[in-house]
């Protein structure tokens, strides 16, 4: 998953600011308990989230996507004063997880988490928001980011994650071969061609696409 030097890596680890206890505890946990725990944003990437946050200062944030509750936590983080997450997954098995850290964090009445398909819950919530974190399923990408622009005020920002998919966007024979391939790509084409944005491609972990709403 990750593109960068692994000795580069470790060493912007070791200058990045540390997560809190919780999100520690969060990061052990999910790696011990939980499948494929890579899905997990981990410290590096959630000091990224969580300092974009901050520097947007939102009011309404959406997360399409929500795994263990790890980047949602940490984008909470920039929340506003009276600010409010949301957060949708399909997964009901880790919901009592997640809540469980959402408490602990002392954000329970700043982030809220939905079970159920985002492509139906988002469009029924009277909401447009400031910032949106999309980490869901890849074949449902150009849907959500299409559905993302719509529900974002002018000059709020989307975050695309494993944009770089493990770098298979830049392999010919993984974007003959692999579909998941080819749909990332095509996001990466539709954002660069879509006049509604200005964006940057971040070679950060798996790849974070960081759009702007003009």
């Amino acid at each position: 998953m990750d593109i960068i030097n692994e000795t580069i890596q470790q060493y912007c680890d070791s200058y990045t600011s540390s997560e809190n206890e919780v999100l520690k505890q969060l990061n052990r946990e999910t790696h011990a308990n939980v499948l494929q725990p890579r899905m997990l944003s981990g410290h590096f990437q959630g000091r990224l989230l969580s300092m974009i946050s901050k520097m947007v200062k939102p009011q309404m944030i959406l997360e399409i996507g929500t795994y263990t509750g790890y980047s949602a936590l940490c984008l909470a983080e920039g929340l506003s004063e009276g600010g409010k997450l949301i957060t949708i997954d399909v997964n009901a098995e880790r919901e009592d997880m997640v809540n469980d850290y959402i408490s602990k964090a002392g954000m329970t009445g700043r982030i809220q988490h939905i079970i159920g398909d985002a492509l139906n819950i988002v469009k029924t919530l009277p909401h447009t928001y400031d910032l949106i974190f999309i980490d869901a399923d890849k074949p449902n990408y150009m849907r959500y980011y299409e559905m993302a622009i719509e529900k974002l005020n002018a000059g709020g920002y989307i975050l695309l994650d494993n944009i770089l998919w493990s770098g298979k966007v830049v392999d010919e024979k993984e974007l003959l071969r692999d579909k998941d391939t080819q749909l990332l790509h095509a996001v990466n084409v539709r954002v660069q061609e879509d006049e509604r944005v200005e964006n940057i491609l971040l070679p950060i972990r798996d790849g974070v696409m960081l759009v702007r709403k003009r």
